[in-house]
């Protein structure tokens, strides 16, 4: 599961903008996700990234901006008889 808004901040407000890219820092034998970003701040990301991997705050490497994909898969249904209804009144029975 992904933020559902792009990770960056200015000015004390969380920019609205939806996830464009999954940005991570690729190594010669790991990869670490370290945010997500819209495409309007993916130069700010890059730049922020490259001042923290200067001080020794992230690990070094090539920072990786991959597109966010929507998946879809045929194994998750919505029938009717995968929902569970829940009594409020005796939350221990489920009917």
């Amino acid at each position: 599961m992904l933020p559902d808004k792009c990770s960056v901040t200015e000015e004390g407000k969380q920019c609205a903008n939806p996830p464009e890219f999954i940005v991570s820092i690729v190594d010669r034998k790991d990869e670490y996700m370290v945010g997500v970003t819209c495409g309007k701040h993916k130069q700010i990301v890059s730049g922020k990234i490259g001042i923290l991997q200067k001080e020794g705050k992230i690990h070094d490497g090539t920072i990786n901006f991959a597109p966010v994909k929507a998946v879809g898969t045929d194994c998750i249904h919505g029938d009717e008889e995968d929902f569970v209804q829940i009594d409020m009144k005796n939350p221990k029975s489920l009917n």
